[in-house]
């Protein structure tokens, strides 16, 4: 397989951006920006999203059995950048971002435009990425959505022409 042809093949696949958040039982709070994100059935609703398996984002979330998939909006690049390092949490606000315990105890970002709170349903270890799968338990809108809800949220693509993930 040539290498550059399937980095070109796999990165046509359209990818949101989101922020994942989680806390371990030891009260330890990580967050993590993420893309690799899918609804995989409606009835129970579960999504499925690939977590880098070394990170504090994955380990938190394994541990509590719940995370919070935060989805960015548009103009939220910033904040995009901001958790693609690690975390910190203090006076009520990750990395700079305000947040509240969600219904799962999970931290949900103020600032996000919608989040869904999920339980852990599933992973599958394999790769350099696992894939968790959730059980939504919780949403929260922030406020009532214009047009397309597809249309709302941040995009890989709105990260600027040098940012890719994927391939």
């Amino acid at each position: 397989m040539n290498a550059d042809d399937k980095k070109a093949t796999l990165r046509m696949i359209p990818y949101g951006i989101y922020v994942l958040t989680a806390k371990s039982s030891d009260s330890g709070i990580a967050a993590a920006t993420v893309n690799w994100v899918t609804q995989t059935s409606f009835d129970p609703p579960l999504v499925a999203i690939g977590v880098k398996a070394d990170s504090g984002a994955y380990a938190a979330l394994k541990q509590s059995g719940s995370f919070a998939l935060n989805f960015l909006g548009k103009g939220q690049q910033g904040m995009a950048f901001t958790f693609f390092k690690p975390a910190e949490a203090e006076d009520g606000k990750i990395s700079g971002e305000p947040y509240r315990d969600g219904s799962t105890g999970s931290p949900v970002l103020e600032s996000a435009p919608a989040c869904a709170e999920c339980r852990v349903a599933e992973i599958v270890e394999r790769g350099d990425h696992h894939i968790v799968i959730g059980e939504v338990a919780d949403v929260h809108l922030a406020a009532p959505i214009d047009g397309r809800p597809d249309d709302a949220g941040l995009h890989m693509r709105e990260l600027g022409d040098n940012v890719f993930y994927g391939g």
